[in-house]
């Protein structure tokens, strides 16, 4: 990959958009993950005003300083960024005591899970229509287009998204040449959405290389009786979860009335 190409490619397109929309800048939510890092450099290379949101709820100490600290050497190094803390943990524990639980735990925690990203949606937006800016999404290819990892109208709502087209490791290269820092490359990839140090490989089963790899063979018409071993059973998993989260990749689906109804 040609990766300072690539970066201007998207610098570009990110200024592009934003002057047609006739708007001032992005907003984007820092999570101290490398996908929001990234992403924030680009968007503080076009010149136009970006407002970094740190929201956290009930955050591990070492996503916080990891934010904290990336936002630090953006704010040094580009003149156009400002940052913005938002503590929705209150809003969080509001929200619990208002609303019942009476599935199993497992599942009340994973709706909870999508319910943090939701609330940071909602505060990026706010933010957006305050500011008059654009909602830049930090999703990379293998979460939007092959396993869904992401929560539907949560970090999957945003305006427009920028490194959607890369993949985990075209973003790692992105990021040695934007100098995201050490900390945040070497940190093992994670959501943050359930208040512990999880990481996105302990919840979906399998390394990024691997579910690149099982993207790569599923486009090229691969199946699982080509593989063996763990091969199989990360081709065997990355197909069942592209399957079962369709509903987040595709148009949402309109109920079309027949003229003849009308």
């Amino acid at each position: 990959m040609q990766t300072e190409k690539v970066i201007d490619h998207i610098v570009n397109w990110l200024k592009d958009y934003a002057n047609t929309a006739k708007v001032n800048g992005f907003v984007i939510g820092i999570s101290g993950g490398i996908d929001s890092a990234v992403t924030s450099i680009l968007c503080a290379k076009t010149g136009l005003e970006v407002l970094c949101l740190e929201m956290p709820i009930h955050q591990p100490k070492s996503h916080v300083s990891r934010g904290q600290e990336h936002i630090k050497q953006l704010k040094e190094t580009f003149g156009n960024v400002k940052d913005t803390l938002v503590d929705l943990t209150p809003v969080f524990e509001q929200f619990k005591t208002e609303v019942t639980a009476t599935k199993d735990q497992a599942i009340v925690d994973m709706a909870l899970a999508n319910t943090r990203a939701r609330l940071r949606m909602t505060t990026l937006y706010y933010y957006a229509g305050l500011h008059s800016l654009l909602v830049a999404g930090t999703g990379n290819k293998i979460e939007d287009f092959g396993v869904g990892f992401f929560t539907k109208y949560g970090d999957g709502g945003v305006d427009l998204s920028p490194i959607a087209d890369l993949t985990k490791s075209e973003i790692y290269d992105l990021a040695e040449v934007l100098g995201v820092s050490e900390a945040i490359i070497k940190a093992a990839p994670s959501d943050g959405l359930f208040g512990d140090d999880r990481s996105d490989e302990d919840q979906i089963g399998a390394s990024y290389p691997e579910l690149e790899w099982a993207m790569t063979m599923s486009e090229n018409g691969k199946t699982v009786h080509d593989f063996e071993g763990r091969k199989a059973e990360v081709f065997k998993l990355f197909s069942k979860l592209n399957r079962n989260n369709q509903h987040k990749m595709v148009p949402i689906p309109i109920c079309k009335i027949p003229k003849t109804l009308k």
